[in-house]
């Protein structure tokens, strides 16, 4: 938000009017004679050389301004100090003059206000005094002025009005050479005070000449400037050489003068485009990658169908049918195993069961690898301890985990942002912090934005510029005026914590300010009419100035306007500046946290309501509004996601029993089971938050709604995938022999499943964002935990419910058994009996997905698809709009959409200095300033030409700089400024104590301090530089120094907080800073941008001056971590992804079946950031953490079917579809179904973070993993599959074969 702090720069335009025209003119408020004088009313002695036509003073306004006399005479022989002052200001005048010593006393005076501004341009400086000197004291007056009438002031004839002949060749030099010149504390032009913004010389003219009434500053008179003079007259125009601002004798800065031939060979940044490579195919455009994504999909599928139509030829030519060594065996030697299965499933199952039970026989028959070995060894011996002693296992399990869950005590939830965006080691962190400790906290920001509704006619708001609307407006300030906040028992008011930088009235930013935020002064300033005024005038009328004594520029006050068009503003935007303190704990910040609460809770209790009876909208936001709706936030969807966990648990407890049979249902379900496996899934959740709770890492949102969600679908898969593989095995075996035979069926796939689960999220813990991070590191604990209560406690829970089942006792009450016909029933054909889904995957899906054109279609749509996936990827945008992380009706959704359509100025940017070394021998201070002498490519001239490309550097405005206007302060020019009593102690500008007493009705040059004079002569400068002692001794004088009317350098207020004076006498300034601003940011991709290009910026002049620099603004913190997120995702993805293909291959020992698992989780990764594209979803913390889950949820639909790909024998379509029946069943009904049941209930959220980042991508997660794992890669396994684990054996011997 911008603001122009410790300055009246609207005095300056005031007295600097007065001072080139009311030396030598006047008006009175009543006057009793007028006389209008003609050019026929003159002699040809009155416009002669050497002759006058304004000389002496004959009078003075009622507001004390001198008014000139209208007679004509010779010109005067000053006296040698007249005339050696005379020379200091206006070297063009010597000899004789037309001024007297009081005149010129009065004309020096009253100039010195605009020096200030302009001194850091020699060339433009010399011009404007060459104006009034010309005007006031040139010998030769007459031959270009021309008194055209006069006026009585108390029986005196004064000047009424002139006319001031000057040519265009001047007007156009003068203007050239002052139009581009800073006037660095408002970070805009000179021009504009001096020259109400003109945009051309006739403009500034006529601003200068305009007829004002009395007491409003400007001319009394209607001044005519006016390029020739009749011929008649003997007149001639004033033409005195005008410099140029690129005369590089006077030394004009690059930033006050960017068309010198010294700058132009320094070019502005130009503008660099990302993302421009397209190809134009007839009106079809394309971006190269997307092209490039074409030819390659269109070269892979040519050489795919080749490839197949070719194979498909060899195979059917018998000829061949002998090469191909696998297919020969699969057919010749086993022509009727897929037959077989088919036509009896009973028989095909006790071959499986006789196999396990031999063991030595087992492993003749399938060649596993040395991890698969001793790991299937283990669970055969560990399955039949569980089902021995499944009580003592539960026992010591559950034992274990709620031991953990007593860390929950000290369980915390980290809300803060700095906290969850920012690493320690954060670059922007280290330079927030530095930027805290060495200068100051940047200010706190409460805000309400009034604005008008769209109309019925042409949909567009009509202005909020009226007199109800302004009334209103006042009402609603007294409002926040009376908000007494309570702190600590003590009442806390916006005056007790707002921004003031003179130590007096708050920085409030309002419309209002231009009635000094006093309702009585609304009518005595003139109403509306005065608002008006002051939108153009703001830094030219005394009476537009703010109460804190400094400009309101309109576009900080108003929004929705167009253009300077103010008038036609849509809102009203008041912001409250609220001091800062470095820690958030302190009493400082309490209090604004206090006073904040109150401001939004009046505004929903009654601002809102005001505004709504006006037919206005209200939009407000405090500091800490965003923290406190995210702490809402947190539990405004507590009702969904429990809804969301009942629905999955109660189809948990569906899918795990057996099918349903209105006779025996209350037995062979499983509901129990199911409620048990949810309460260990929660139980490991606790678990892994208890431990990291403990050891006081605090947990996040993000853990809290995403790891139950991902924890549920890996346990839910685990259990159903062990319920599965022991409802297999036939009744006529002892339970621990089920037990443990299935165990070793899909222990080693639930190993290797839950090994990479936890080795893809323990890769996280390297991020350094901390919310992906921690996230990390609880997911991956937490999946550890789940798998080890999956094998142990859950194991043991499913020996107790077979029990149950046998015993037949009633599932939820197995105290009661149940007895008779329907008991009685014979279970074992049941359980022998498929399910729907294995049914279903057996005889419908893998037959179909087996037919050769199904299969070419799905490798062609899968690799389109991730192709088409690849090419949208640089469609996703850095960022999380604050919008979505809030509920949906919170008031914050309403202001960050006033925001965008109604603000008009970026949040300011400072660039900070570290070790500025300002002695005169270092030569630092040149390669930093702009004015004068100042080296061209200095840090304030670069970001001066910085701003005139802002479409690509986001700088909108040249630099507020303390050094620049130190070094004016400093200089002699500006006589008013830097001062010393006779005692060498500071002497302040005359119209300030103790010059002027607060009592005294006008301020003269007279008094206690008629005998300061100015700090050095140019002969104490080295080349306009102070030495490195005077630069120490008069630095603090500078910083303490007020702003005036006499001199607008002061640099109190305005700089107070941008130069660090601890340990500077050392010759060092350890910080110091200069302020600008970005260009409006409307969206993310904005803000990262800006702060990519400034720090580019910086690194750039950093490197060039060999000085340290870097960019600051408060946002700058929150949006580093986007600047490479996508480094950070790709990385930490190829590190998941990565892990997953090691374990795969230690433990598989197979190299094909890791990289066939590899390719389909890549796939799923890749498609899932296509979606994100589609839909529109940034890359943000919670969509990285999101693909990271997506890279365990993959393994789960992979890792099993790929498995049991390899362990079963047959050809690989018979392969393929064995591995479907078994695990795919499992597979969909565990994953697929359970997600997609929860994950629907997330469409009815309240939050837009749950709809976008959970329910879109969870939803897409779970379509794209069941397509890819239960379509694409059987397809892939049967096409391009591994070698089977079954070992060829005798024929006499193929009943034991896999």
């Amino acid at each position: 938000m911008e603001f122009s702090l410790g300055f009246r720069s609207a005095v300056y335009l005031l007295l600097l009017l007065q001072a080139t025209f009311s030396v030598f003119i006047s008006t009175a408020e009543g006057y009793d004679t007028r006389i209008l004088l003609s050019s026929n009313d003159t002699t040809g002695q009155r416009h002669t050389k050497g002759y006058c036509s304004m000389y002496d003073i004959c009078g003075a306004r009622s507001d004390g301004k001198v008014l000139n006399c209208p007679f004509g005479s010779p010109a005067v022989k000053p006296d040698d100090l007249l005339s050696s002052k005379i020379q200091s200001l206006c070297p063009t005048i010597t000899g004789n003059v037309c001024c007297t010593a009081a005149q010129f006393d009065t004309l020096r005076s009253q100039v010195q206000q605009a020096i200030p501004l302009l001194v850091g341009c020699p060339a433009c400086l010399r011009n404007f005094l060459n104006l009034f000197c010309e005007m006031s004291c040139s010998p030769d007056q007459s031959l270009f002025i021309n008194v055209t009438s006069a006026s009585m002031v108390n029986g005196s004839l004064t000047v009424d009005g002139i006319e001031y002949y000057i040519t265009d060749t001047f007007g156009e030099g003068l203007y050239e050479s002052c139009k581009d010149v800073k006037f660095g504390t408002m970070n805009t032009r000179a021009m504009d005070f001096i020259g109400a913004g003109a945009k051309n010389f006739g403009e500034w003219y006529a601003f200068i000449g305009r007829k004002v009434e009395l007491y409003i500053p400007g001319s009394p008179y209607q001044m005519s400037f006016k390029p020739a003079a009749p011929e008649s007259s003997g007149m001639m125009p004033m033409n005195v050489s005008a410099y140029s601002c690129g005369d590089t004798s006077l030394g004009c800065s690059c930033g006050d003068c960017p068309a010198s031939s010294v700058c132009s060979s320094s070019t502005p940044p130009s503008l660099h485009k990302e993302g421009s490579c397209s190809v134009k195919i007839g009106s079809l455009r394309a971006t190269c990658i997307e092209f490039s994504m074409t030819i390659i999909y269109i070269i892979l599928i040519s050489l795919f169908i080749g490839w197949n139509l070719l194979y498909r030829r060899r195979k059917l030519n018998p000829a061949s049918r002998t090469k191909p060594f696998m297919n020969a065996a699969s057919v010749e030697e086993f022509p009727t195993v897929g037959q077989q299965k088919d036509v009896n499933q009973q028989k095909d199952a006790t071959i499986r069961m006789q196999m396990f039970e031999d063991y030595r026989q087992t492993r003749k028959g399938v060649q596993l690898s040395l991890v698969q070995e001793y790991i299937s060894k283990f669970y055969r011996m560990y399955g039949t301890w569980v089902a021995r002693h499944p009580a003592l296992l539960l026992s010591l399990s559950l034992a274990i985990i709620l031991l953990l869950c007593l860390g929950l005590i000290r369980f915390e939830v980290e809300t803060r942002p700095e906290k969850l965006w920012v690493g320690p080691g954060s670059r922007a962190a280290k330079e927030k912090q530095f930027f805290d400790s060495h200068l100051a906290p940047f200010y706190r920001i409460e805000q309400l934005i009034l604005a008008t509704m769209p109309d019925g006619v042409n949909g567009k708001p009509s202005t909020i510029v009226t007199e109800n609307n302004i009334k209103l407006l006042f009402e609603i300030q007294k409002k926040v005026d009376g908000i007494r906040a309570n702190h600590s028992g003590s009442l806390v008011s916006l005056s007790d914590i707002c921004l003031k930088p003179l130590g007096q009235d708050c920085a409030t930013q309002s419309v209002l300010q231009y009635f000094k935020m006093e309702p009585s002064n609304y009518d005595k300033f003139g109403g509306l009419e005065h608002v008006q005024y002051c939108f153009q005038h703001y830094t030219s009328t005394d009476t537009c100035m703010s109460a804190f004594k400094a400009p309101l520029d309109p576009s900080t006050a108003l929004g929705g306007f167009s253009g300077n068009n103010y008038s036609q503003a849509s809102a009203f935007i008041v912001t409250y500046p609220v001091n800062n303190g470095i820690d958030r704990e302190s009493n400082e910040s309490k209090k604004a946290v206090a006073w904040e609460k109150a401001f939004v809770q009046l505004a929903k209790d009654e601002l809102l309501a005001m505004a709504q009876s006006q037919h206005l909208t209200l939009a407000f936001s405090s500091e800490s509004s965003i923290e406190e709706e995210l702490k809402r936030e947190s539990s405004a969807d507590a009702i969904t996601i429990m809804i969301s966990y009942l629905v999955m648990f109660g189809y948990i407890s569906l899918t795990l029993g057996y099918t349903p049979r209105l006779t025996s249902f209350y037995i062979s379900s499983k509901v129990l089971l199911g409620l048990s496996g949810v309460i260990l899934v929660m139980l490991s959740v606790l678990g892994s938050v208890g431990i990291f709770s403990a050891m006081g890492i605090k947990s996040t949102l993000i853990i809290m709604e995403v790891i139950p969600f991902l924890v549920l679908a890996v346990g839910v898969d685990n259990m159903c995938i062990l319920v599965h593989a022991v409802k297999r095995k036939p009744l006529d075996m002892p339970l621990e022999g089920r037990i443990s035979e299935a165990l070793v069926e899909v222990g080693p796939s639930i190993t290797l499943a839950s090994l990479s689960e936890v080795l893809a999220f323990a890769v996280g813990s390297f991020i350094p964002m901390p919310a992906c991070r921690v996230f990390s590191m609880f997911a991956a604990l937490a999946v550890l935990l789940d798998f080890l209560l999956q094998i142990t406690a859950f194991v043991a829970l499913i020996v107790f419910d077979f029990k149950r089942t046998e015993s037949k006792r009633i599932d939820c009450f197995p105290c009661i058994k149940i007895s008779g016909s329907h008991a009685d029933q014979s279970e074992g054909m049941t359980e022998q009996k498929l399910g729907l889904l294995s049914r279903y995957m057996k005889e419908i899906h893998a037959p179909f997905l087996g037919i050769w054109l199904v299969k070419i279609a799905v490798v062609s749509a899968f690799a389109g698809l991730t192709l088409a996936s690849i090419a949208l990827c640089p469609r996703i945008e850095p960022g999380l709009e604050q919008k979505i992380v809030l509920p949906k009706d919170s008031y914050l959704q309403g202001y960050f959409d006033n925001v965008t359509e109604h603000l008009r100025i970026g949040p300011p940017v400072y660039f900070v200095l570290k070790n500025y070394n300002y002695s005169l021998e270092s030569e630092q201070t040149d390669k930093l300033c702009s004015i004068s002498h100042c080296d061209s490519n200095s840090l304030l001239n670069e970001i001066a030409r910085a701003s005139l490309v802002p479409e690509s550097t986001y700088i909108a405005k040249p630099a507020a700089s303390w050094l620049d206007d130190f070094l004016v302060w400093l200089s002699p020019e500006a006589f008013g400024c830097c001062r010393k009593f006779t005692n060498e102690s500071y002497c302040p500008p005359n119209d300030q104590p103790p010059c002027c007493s607060s009592s005294n009705s006008a301020c003269g040059i007279g008094g206690v301090c008629k005998d300061c004079t100015t700090c050095f002569l140019h002969s104490d400068l080295q080349n306009g530089r102070p030495s490195t002692e005077q630069f120490k001794e008069k630095l603090p004088w500078f910083l303490d120094a007020l702003p005036s009317s006499d001199c607008a350098k002061g640099g109190h207020g305005a700089y107070t907080n941008t130069v660090e004076l601890e340990g500077y006498e050392n010759s060092i300034i350890k910080a110091s800073a200069f302020r600008t601003y970005h260009t409006p940011l409307n969206n993310q991709i904005d803000f990262v941008n800006s702060l990519r290009a400034a720090r580019e910026f910086s690194s750039r002049i950093s490197h060039s001056l060999k000085m340290e620099i870097f960019p600051y603004s408060v946002f700058y913190m929150f949006f580093e971590q986007y600047l490479d997120i996508w480094r950070t995702a790709l990385v930490n993805l190829a590190i998941a992804i990565g892990a997953v293909f090691v374990v795969c291959l230690i433990i598989s020992c197979s190299f094909w079946s890791s990289l066939i698992i590899l390719l389909v989780i890549t796939m799923v990764v890749v498609d899932l950031m296509g979606v994100m594209a589609v839909l529109g979803i940034q890359l943000n913390a919670v969509s990285v953490v999101n693909l990271i889950m997506s890279v365990g949820i993959a393994v789960e639909f992979c890792v099993h079917i790929t498995h049991a790909f390899s362990l079963s024998s047959g050809s690989k379509d018979e392969r393929m579809k064995e591995a479907l029946s078994t695990m795919g069943a499992s597979v969909f009904s565990g994953i697929t179904l359970t997600k997609l049941v929860g994950v629907l209930v997330l469409c009815f959220s309240r939050t837009e973070v749950f709809v976008v980042y959970y329910f879109q991508m969870y939803l897409a997660l779970v379509i794209l993993g069941f397509l890819h794992g239960l379509v694409f890669l059987p397809v892939v396994l049967s096409m391009w599959g591994p070698p089977s684990r079954c070992l060829p054996m005798p024929k006499e011997d193929r009943s034991t074969v896999c």
